[in-house]
């Protein structure tokens, strides 16, 4: 199976949900040695690649937005989550970040060396959090101002160099919505290919603190409580659907 992607588009049937072949692929100009095996394990069948913005896509064929599409991939989504970061990696590290030279590939490892400074490059993965904050009966939503769905959520943001994630969730939180949380409860975590994220998601308690925007990184944010009618939230595939599913207020419709 193929994954082929041009910036964060994946090659798909024009009908249905079919991945393209290797003939496909030579139609794209790919040869075999430019698709990149998804697992280092001996006779691997899952490749991808990235093509060039201008790359159109073979009759019959289109690119598709991944986001929109992950849903409809069933089973094979986490493995075109996974290709899509893989390919990326191969993709921005053709040279040394370093000193420019050419890299080499390690057939050991997802890793590529440079011959001239010893510099390595790994995927990239970058860990966020995401917080579902309640109050009493009551969760708090929010509308991303950067997102480019109009869904309502939990709170999330990048960890920064030095901190660990409870110290990230409440720097977020009182940075975006002015807010103070306590009784930080681990929900879960996944693999999320926009851009490479890790994305690690708890509950915490309201703890004190006057709802106030941060209009540069939140549209709206609002507390739902029972019997409310809720926006649009997440996709049920995502951990932000889930975590805010199993936290709904009771008698809040969905």
């Amino acid at each position: 199976m193929n994954f082929i992607f041009r910036g964060n588009h994946l090659l798909l049937r024009e009908t249905g949900m079919d991945f393209p072949d290797d003939a496909v692929c030579a139609r794209l100009g790919l040869a075999p040695a430019a698709l990149q095996p998804v697992w280092l394990s001996p006779g691997c069948e899952h490749h991808c690649a990235h093509v060039t913005p201008g790359a159109e896509a073979p009759e019959g064929f289109a690119f598709r937005a991944l986001r929109s599409v992950l849903a409809e991939l069933d089973g094979y989504g986490s493995l075109a989550s996974r290709a899509f970061q893989v390919s990326e990696w191969v993709r921005t590290n053709r040279y040394c970040g370093v000193c420019a030279t050419a890299m080499t590939k390690s057939s050991k490892e997802l890793c590529f060396h440079c011959p001239a400074c010893g510099f390595s490059a790994y995927p990239r993965i970058s860990p966020a959090m995401m917080v579902l904050i309640r109050r009493g009966p009551q969760i708090l939503l929010a509308r991303h101002a950067t997102y480019a769905t109009a869904r309502y959520t939990a709170l999330a943001g990048f960890v920064e160099a030095g901190e660990n994630i409870e110290e990230a969730i409440h720097r977020e939180v009182l940075e975006e919505v002015g807010l103070r949380v306590g009784n930080l409860r681990y929900f879960g975590s996944q693999s999320w290919p926009f851009p490479h994220s890790l994305m690690i998601a708890y509950t915490a308690e309201y703890a004190g603190g006057e709802l106030r925007i941060q209009e540069d990184e939140i549209a709206d944010a609002r507390w739902f409580g029972p019997g409310d009618i809720l926006p649009d939230i997440p996709m049920v595939e995502s951990i932000a659907g889930r975590l805010v599913r199993e936290n709904l207020p009771s008698g809040a419709a969905a």
